[in-house]
């Protein structure tokens, strides 16, 4: 600190300001308590939003990680051949096993199991009840699988309806909360008797990883969603990548400066990288189904409006990368002959190489997690087959748990948690993998 005087002979001196210590000391600790207040500001942020996600995957977790496995109940079936409509002597091809009756299978198992149920209509209804519908097919695909199952008997674990999954699980309370729960009384018993029998028990759920999506929760997989996703992020980077990567590299190396197009197409780029999701969803509807005339619900529309919405992110993520190769390195190849393209191609691209994947991956990753744009070009559509190529209709693991949230059925909710988790593990791991490749080949200068 100094002092400006004007001494007697004229003109202006400066000299230095003369601190109390004991002002000079309190001076300086109030700095060292705003350094401090900042500190624990910013360790405060961090705090909550690390605490905020620890609750939102706890959540997710707690409510999810029970769709995991399924109840099944183990029945004795018997493939009687007559039963089932078939000759009562072979052979039986493939036609046959496929139009024959195993509904009947089931339900005799299970009057067999409770015979005294038989003879009441609402008893038998309630007694089947406690199987679920997809129990059938999965008896149809066992003998399709095995034909020589027909005229035999096996104890089978069949899927059990969703309403006694929940309870099993122990969602429900049959003893207090009987306005919430679809089971009576009478099915709460069988199934105690049978589970008294080791013949109910907890197993890992398959049908969630091979099934498509089903209107009984019990048989709602996620596998029809995910090949969707798939076919999506084909088209993506397919299309996305080669125009975003060529678009940057036109307007970082070879696009003439301070030109009044190249200018603006460069506000422009970086304005659409912030435009909301839901305006892409509204021009794929617009361009590719009312104007192209894509099929509706297809990986293919809805891939390319996600490449639209994927392309400013890689443009400016490549010009970034682009920026960072030191200037040296492109006038050194310059100098020993090589051509415009030549730098670009042996020199520049290969050195931002690290920064062009983290940027890829990124948008890919933001595209993998959209709804709004899907849901814009008619992919919320209940789909239960397995898309077979980006024209077939599909739905994507997004907009399937859009679906299943708004499902009236208490065991979807678990379902939804569990695609949530699964979703999330994708996105991870996709995040993860651009760190890996950046650290991996990041250059230093």
């Amino acid at each position: 600190m100094t002092d400006i005087v004007a001494p007697a002979s004229g003109g202006f001196e400066i000299r230095p300001r003369r601190l109390d210590p004991a002002a000079s000391a309190a001076r300086t600790r109030k700095r060292y308590r705003s350094e401090l207040r900042l500190k624990l500001l910013g360790l405060a942020a961090i705090l909550t939003a690390v605490g905020l996600l620890g609750l939102l995957l706890v959540t997710i977790v707690s409510k999810g990680y029970t769709a995991f496995v399924q109840t099944y109940i183990a029945l004795e079936i018997d493939f009687d051949p007559e039963e089932m409509g078939l000759p009562p002597d072979g052979p039986y091809d493939q036609q046959d096993l496929r139009r024959a009756s195993y509904s009947s299978l089931v339900n005799d198992a299970l009057y067999a199991e409770f015979p005294g149920v038989a003879d009441d209509r609402q008893a038998r209804r309630a007694l089947r009840g406690i199987v679920s519908t997809g129990a059938s097919l999965q008896l149809r695909d066992m003998v399709l699988d095995d034909p020589s199952l027909v005229g035999t008997t096996r104890s089978v674990w069949l899927v059990a309806d969703d309403d006694i999954d929940q309870l099993y699980k122990g969602f429900v309370d049959p003893e207090t909360d009987e306005a919430n729960r679809r089971v009576n009384n009478e099915a709460i018993g069988w199934v105690r008797q049978l589970e008294e029998q080791d013949r109910v028990e907890l197993k890992f759920n398959t049908i969630l990883f091979t099934h498509g999506d089903s209107r009984d929760p019990e048989l709602a997989g996620i596998w029809g969603a995910i090949v969707g996703s798939f076919w999506l992020m084909v088209v993506v980077l397919l299309l996305s990548v080669p125009l975003g990567v060529g678009a940057a590299v036109y307007l970082e190396e070879f696009a003439p400066k301070n030109n009044r197009w190249v200018d603006l197409i460069e506000v422009n780029v970086n304005n659409l990288a912030a435009v909301p999701s839901i305006v892409f969803g509204l021009l794929g509807l617009a361009v590719f189904l009312n104007l192209f005339g894509l099929p509706r619900s297809a990986p293919l529309a809805g891939g390319l409006t996600l490449t639209l919405m994927t392309l400013p992110t890689i443009v400016v993520a490549t010009r970034a990368a682009l920026r960072s190769v030191p200037p040296s390195i492109r006038e050194g190849a310059l100098g020993v002959g090589a051509s415009k393209v030549q730098v670009v191609a042996h020199h520049v691209l290969p050195l931002a190489l690290p920064g062009i994947l983290t940027g890829t991956i990124i948008g890919m990753a933001q595209a993998l997690g959209e709804t709004a744009p899907l849901l814009m070009i008619g992919m919320q559509a209940f789909i239960v087959d397995v898309p077979s190529g980006p024209t077939s209709p599909a739905t994507a693991l997004p907009v399937q748990i859009f679906l299943w949230s708004d499902s009236p059925e208490r065991a979807f909710t678990e379902r939804t948690s569990a695609a949530i988790m699964v979703l999330l593990g994708f996105l991870i791991l996709m995040n993860g993998l651009a760190v890996y490749l950046r650290q991996r080949f990041q250059v230093r200068w």
